[in-house]
């Protein structure tokens, strides 16, 4: 048993909705269903009713969901004592970052923040963004790095959590380019011509910030859906094999685009494009729960600090 099958029945529990809990979990619908069909075959018992709308439990479901909540409960306690038992646990901070993030804006930040706050140890936990605000809720991490975009927020408890604006990130279009810097497509394409387009899935933050600009845009656009990833990285890839046009977050391209291997797609429109905060949370302290004193020195630290931007 998977104990992301544990967090997915409480969810649905919560919901009543695969649909629902499915876009919370940032899996596909069909996903979600197998992962809840692998927990009822573990068990051996049925734990929705699915005769019924909206979902509800089974006798053996209701039954059950006390004892998923204990039993990730015992789990999370479990890995907070483990890693209090660890030697350098009490002087490594925990960061959970989304995938994107922690390839491109974390590893510079590091480094910066390495020169004027001295060196540090960390541990990085890579996450979509979902599973890194649940790891920050959980207790799973000191520190959660992330983005937000008012249409898009990261939702957490302004009176538990603590929060620093470190920067700003933009997604925009790119191609692969000619080395003069001319862009293989360009925007907006042609109707009877779409421009090939790498897209995020619909389940990724990402994904869902191309859709908020593609939602916005006054001008039509032509494009043709040829490739779908969760990953940024992964749609880089292909753009730089010339697959087509890929909305990229601006820090991770920085080096293909200097090197001329990717141009923007958008002809500089600001148009087609979305800035997004990058911020970094924790949870506030309590005399219940004071957290790591390196965590609370560095959050010092920053809080003090001017905006410096990433080079």
């Amino acid at each position: 048993m998977e104990s992301k099958w544990l967090e997915d029945f409480i969810s649905l529990a919560e919901t009543h909705s695969f649909s629902r809990s499915a876009e919370l979990r940032h899996v596909t619908q069909p996903a979600f269903s197998r992962r809840i069909q692998s927990l009822e075959a573990w068990l051996g018992a049925d734990l929705i009713d699915r005769t019924s709308y909206p979902t509800r439990l089974t006798a053996a479901g209701e039954v059950f969901y006390e004892q998923a909540m204990e039993m990730l409960g015992q789990i999370n306690n479990a890995r907070a004592l483990m890693r209090g038992k660890r030697p350098t646990a009490l002087s490594t901070v925990d960061f959970a970052v989304p995938h994107t993030l922690s390839l491109t804006y974390m590893p510079r930040w590091i480094r910066m923040l390495e020169n004027d706050f001295g060196p540090l140890s960390t541990r990085l936990i890579a996450l979509n963004v979902h599973d890194a605000v649940m790891a920050m809720i959980d207790g799973g991490c000191d520190l959660l790095l992330c983005y937000h975009h008012p249409r898009q927020p990261v939702q957490l408890d302004t009176s538990r959590y603590d929060m620093l604006t470190l920067g700003t990130e933009v997604l925009r279009a790119y191609s692969h380019c000619s080395k003069a810097g001319v862009p293989d497509y360009m925007f907006p394409g042609k109707a009877d011509e779409p421009l090939p387009f790498l897209s995020y899935t619909s389940n990724a933050y990402l994904g869902r910030m191309v859709e908020l600009i593609l939602a916005d845009v006054k001008k039509p656009l032509y494009l043709e859906k040829r490739y779908e990833t969760d990953m940024a990285e992964g749609l880089k890839m292909m753009a730089l094999e010339g697959h087509g046009v890929a909305f990229l977050p601006e820090s991770a391209v920085t080096r293909e685009v200097k090197l001329k291997h990717l141009a923007r797609a958008d002809g500089n429109s600001p148009e087609w494009e979305a800035a997004m905060e990058i911020r970094l949370y924790r949870e506030r302290p309590t005399p219940q729960r004071p957290g790591k004193p390196v965590v609370e020195r560095l959050w010092n630290y920053l809080v003090q600090q001017p905006s410096k931007k990433l080079k």
